[in-house]
């Protein structure tokens, strides 16, 4: 049976259980491990939480350098990387190094996994996203701008790409539970998506 290991933000890890028992009869299921650590502060990237783009690469380097293999690797990252500071505008991680990371990030993956997939990053909505906190914000924009860098990347390197982005805003403002997270009938539908891309999988 091959193997699945996801990398990924807060989102990966609530869609994650539900993912698991669905893929779970073609699939050993894993992930970047700590959960219970992740889950008590999901907006500071801790255990299975992969967070910026900057730390998605050293994770897979350092897993490189331990001789790590996969069958099938999903990445996403982007949410952390366009956290803005509410007073200076300032990127956690700018979009001309988010590029720079995500060629990276892809030369590195594929000396650990057979097969790559990228997820597109899920949306933030101001509206929501910025009322329910103030350490820092994001942008509806950042996403559009942040989702097309990967596109041009994952395209340039023929990395087959899961729109997860798309997926979710079809249920709208009502499938969020706080500023980015989303419901867990959500959370069901995206594992069923994702389940589904790969069944078909080769």
């Amino acid at each position: 049976m091959r193997s699945v290991f996801i990398i990924g933000d807060s989102i990966s890890i609530q869609y994650g259980p539900y993912l698991k028992k669905m893929v779970e009869h073609r699939f050993e299921y894993d992930r970047k491990r700590g959960e219970e650590q992740a889950l008590a502060d999901l907006d500071h990237p801790v255990g299975a939480n992969g967070g910026d783009s900057s730390m998605v690469l050293t994770y897979l380097k350092n897993e490189r350098d331990k001789g790590v293999r996969y069958d099938l690797l999903l990445i996403n990252c982007g949410l952390h990387d366009m956290k803005t500071h509410p007073l200076t505008g300032e990127k956690q991680v700018p979009p001309e190094q988010y590029r720079t990371n995500l060629e990276e990030i892809v030369l590195t993956a594929r000396k650990l996994s057979k097969s790559l997939i990228w997820i597109r990053t899920t949306d933030a909505v101001e509206e929501i996203h910025n009322t329910k906190t103030s350490s820092f914000f994001r942008y509806h924009e950042d996403v559009i701008t942040y989702n097309t860098i990967a596109d041009e990347v994952m395209s340039s390197h023929d990395v087959p790409m899961l729109d997860l982005y798309s997926f979710t805003r079809i249920f709208g403002t009502s499938a969020y539970c706080d500023h980015v997270h989303f419901t867990e009938e959500v959370r069901r539908l995206q594992a069923a998506y994702i389940a589904g891309y790969l069944e078909n999988y080769r």
